[in-house]
């Protein structure tokens, strides 16, 4: 690897110590980086190199697992750690800036640079045009962009103006952290490298698809944030739609980068626009409200007592194209859950007769399958069987596969992948900009709709519930149901681990 500096604006917040930080540990411990590398921290909290190698050395005993804990290679780590107090807001500290990288790296022209929007999101149209100014955005320079990447269509075109101003497109890894998981990955290996299943992922055998991520937790310290952005903003318009195009999209011919985001823009242009009945019918919001313990989401700290803001969402979308027309996807995400879970479900079509008795008196429902990605990682497939003895009787049964298995899922992060993903210049699994503004193309008419109409339904949940019961009476046109998942993958039959 060569020489390189990596630069991280919003040093001294919560995304540096409870991610970036330890990511890269991560990687110095797995000698992905090696060599002449620098990590210059940048904030407005005031501290020497000294206080903040001491700070990052108490986050990262705090964030790290206590196997992967290793005291003499995070001192190590730490010496290739430097900081800079400056408002990244403000041009003058800027100048500042490229004399400190001189400093750090001992060249005159630092070129092979690393810039970390680890801030606010009102900073992203501010730091590029700053660095430009100051001449850091150098040939061999690149940016990595937090979601989300603007607040609506309008906003995403005006950013992508900014940074295409300054970056060469090949530059900017807009991330994505969901895709840097291993149990997203390995969607994309399940669908491409099997051959039994490519013939009945389409409309002649599937019935519909459901997307579930969602969380145990309320919105904790962010209550300024989340007032701003709201669950379709922070979770729909990139997570959810990024797992719709994995399991949507067709296999790309060659797998790199460009031929892989051509197929996710694909889906996303695909997309079946929105009408009045969609927007009234096929997506419910709700709000979690106080049960027990649990504080409502107005009762939360930095929200107001009359918020309108989503923590809860569901929505019918569907694919216009020769393999999807017709299937519907059903996406959600929401706060305040029973568990914290993020998995796709496919459910096959039923068969045309069923012939066999059931047993106890409960037919099996169509075969299906479930792909989890987080917790308890793995793939289920549900099958009828015969339940021995004499007679016919069929009992859906599961055909699993789990990542503990196989020793669990590789204890690099999503953010360790993504970082070194970059640092190697692999754009495969970011976003790009026509990306970007596809998928605000299409959920920015539920933010105007929305807006126009400040009536419109915001159901109430009670906290600790799967949400709005409206979200069940939305699928049943078309017959189906909502899996509401347990933390654990097998055996959820018999016993559901919450």
């Amino acid at each position: 690897m060569d020489k390189f500096a990596m630069i991280i604006f919003g040093a001294s917040g919560d995304l540096t110590k409870r991610k970036l930080m330890p990511a890269l540990y991560s990687l110095f411990r797995d000698k992905r980086l090696t060599g002449g590398f620098t990590i210059l921290g940048i904030g407005r909290t005031v501290y020497s190199d000294e206080s903040y190698r001491s700070y990052i050395l108490e986050e990262l005993q705090r964030f790290v697992e206590s196997e992967e804990q290793n005291m003499e290679l995070m001192t190590s780590f730490l010496t290739h750690l430097y900081y800079l107090p400056m408002d990244p807001a403000k041009a003058e500290g800027y100048p500042l800036l490229r004399q400190r990288l001189v400093e750090v790296t001992n060249d005159i022209n630092p070129d092979n640079l690393l810039f970390y929007l680890a801030t606010p999101p009102s900073l992203y149209g501010i730091v590029p045009l700053h660095l430009k100014a100051a001449g850091l955005n150098t040939s061999h320079s690149r940016i990595i962009v937090e979601k989300p990447f603007g607040y609506n269509l309008e906003s995403a075109q005006e950013l992508n103006r900014i940074y295409a101003s300054v970056f060469d497109e090949h530059q900017i890894y807009r991330i994505d952290h969901f895709l840097g998981k291993e149990t997203a990955q390995n969607l994309l290996a399940f669908r491409f490298a099997n051959g039994i299943f490519e013939p009945l992922w389409n409309r002649n055998y599937i019935d519909y698809v459901e997307v579930t991520a969602v969380e145990n937790l309320g919105i904790e310290q962010r209550g300024g944030f989340y007032e701003t952005a709201g669950a379709l903003r922070d979770m729909v318009q990139n997570h959810l739609i990024q797992l719709v195009a994995l399991t949507a999209m067709e296999p790309p011919a060659i797998f790199n980068a460009d031929n892989f985001r051509n197929e996710v823009v694909k889906v996303y242009e695909s997309l079946t626009p929105l009408n009045e009945i969609d927007l009234n019918e096929h997506i419910i919001r709700g709000q979690y409200t106080a049960s027990g313990n649990k504080k409502g989401y107005r009762e939360e700290k930095g929200v107001t007592s009359d918020s309108r803001t989503e923590t809860y969402i569901a929505m019918k979308l569907s694919i216009s194209n020769w393999r999807w027309s017709g299937v519907p996807f059903y996406i959600r995400t929401g706060k305040q859950m029973p568990t914290k879970v993020t998995e796709i479900v496919v459910h096959f079509r039923e068969t045309p007769h069923q012939m066999f008795r059931c047993s106890g008196g409960n037919c099996p429902r169509a075969n299906k399958l479930i792909l989890r990605l987080q917790p308890n990682e793995g793939i289920v497939l549900k099958i009828g069987m015969k339940v021995p003895g004499a007679g016919f009787e069929v009992r859906q049964v599961t055909m699993d596969f789990s990542y503990a298995e196989l020793g669990g899922v590789p204890g690099g992060d999503a953010y360790a992948r993504l970082i070194d993903d970059c640092i190697q210049g692999d754009a495969t699994l970011f976003t790009r900009s026509d990306a970007v503004e596809a998928s605000w193309r299409f959920f920015d008419p539920v933010l105007h709709y929305w807006k126009d109409n400040p009536n419109a339904p915001l159901y109430g949940y009670p906290a600790g519930t799967w949400g709005p019961l409206e979200s069940e009476a939305m699928m049943h046109e078309h017959g189906a149901e909502w899996t509401n998942p347990c933390k654990n993958l097998k055996h959820t039959e018999q016993y559901c681990e919450l």
